[in-house]
Formats: C-alpha cells, structure tokens, sequence
C-alpha cells in the first residue's frame, strides 16, 4: 500500500499497529487454552499423586449368576406318584382272596388281622375322602394318599368313597374301584369295611405295612 500523503501514511501505521495487537490477543487466548487443557489433563495426578495403570490381566471378570436348579427327582417322583400303575381292570380275584364280608388279607396274613381290623385293635391315623371326585381324580387321591401315609409311618387308615347313592343306577361304582385299587398297593396288608359307626358300606379300614417313620413298639 502506497501513501500519497502523511495522513494516508498515519492511517497505515494505525492498520498495522491493530493487526499486530489482535495477532497478540490471539496467541495469548491460544497459549491460555492451551495452559488450562494441560492442567485439566493433570488435575488427578495433582490431586491423587504418581499413580500406574492397572494391568489388563490383573481384571476379574465375574460370571453371570446362574439359575436355581430345577428339582428334576422330585419332579420325577411326583409324576411317578400320580401314574402309578394301578388299573381299572385288575381282576383281584385272579390273585387275591377277597371274601364275602368284603374284605381282603394278602396272602402270608392271618385272618386274626382282618377280625382285628373289624374290632378297632388298630387306632385310625388318617382319612381321605373321595367323594364328589371323577374316577381318575379319585385314583390319584388314593394313590398319594396311600404313599404319604406309609411315608409317615401310619398304619391304619380309613377311605371313604361312599355308598354310591348318587351314581347312576344307584351302583356303587367308585366303592369297587378303590378295593381293586387298594388291593394294587403293596403298602396295603389288609383292608375290610367299616363298622356302622365309621361310615358302614362306605368307608373301608386299611391296614398298611410299617413304614420307615413307624414308632418302636417295646
């Protein structure tokens, strides 16, 4: 730029003069920026000391907490309890003494038993009832019944089907059923049917072999 006069040359010196100072301004704002990120950078060690990163193969890695197990033996078990094998179409009298008073020994029993059972010797311990349930209802009741109470250590005990007063025809269907069913049950020594005063022809009295919780009798 070429002055024509002193003032022109004046008004140059000026131009030049604010260049300058805005350069200045700019390098200080730069260095001051710079100054405060260093010291940002720096803080923790300022604050905390000489420190050294952990190492990578120093790191625990924690395995995700696995699910509860699942009780497949008891499940198993509980499947096997309501689909025991005892059938609709066992014939008892195949294998089995029934007799005409309705009731039933297995064989190695002495009749004493059953005359026993008819006298009360043996103090009932439990009770199912299974009237109102459907026939496949009823066999699992029973099933269950049974194996929890030879579980317990019970045994003697009475089931009640009823006198099959509300079947159609007025037949006793469930009654036949549970004896073919109890007869089934290797827990079961001997059932017969109840005095009048413990539910007559509808309830049978069920002897059942010791179980494991049975009392020591001295």
């Amino acid at each position: 730029m070429k002055a024509k006069s002193l003032k022109d040359l004046q008004h140059i010196q000026q131009k030049l003069a604010e260049q300058q100072q805005a350069a200045a301004a700019q390098e200080a704002a730069r260095t001051e920026a710079e100054r405060l990120a260093h010291a940002e950078r720096n803080l923790f060690v300022r604050a905390a000391g000489a420190v050294q990163p952990m190492r990578a193969h120093g790191r625990v890695h924690l395995a995700p907490e696995q699910p509860p197990p699942i009780p497949v033996q008891q499940q198993l078990d509980d499947q096997r309890v309501l689909l025991e094998a005892i059938s609709d179409e066992f014939d008892a009298a195949t294998l089995l003494d029934v007799d005409d008073a309705l009731s039933f020994r297995r064989p190695g029993i002495g009749v004493d038993v059953t005359r026993r059972l008819r006298k009360g010797d043996w103090s009932i311990q439990g009770e199912i009832d299974l009237h109102g349930l459907r026939r496949e209802e009823a066999r699992e009741a029973l099933a269950a019944f049974v194996r929890e109470s030879h579980r317990r250590g019970w045994r003697c005990v009475r089931v009640v089907h009823g006198k099959g007063l509300g079947s159609p025809g007025k037949a006793p269907v469930l009654k036949s059923k549970v004896q073919t069913w109890l007869i089934q049950k290797t827990e079961v020594l001997a059932f017969v049917q109840a005095r009048g005063d413990e539910g007559g022809a509808g309830a049978l009295v069920v002897l059942l072999k010791p179980g494991l919780a049975a009392p020591v009798r001295t």
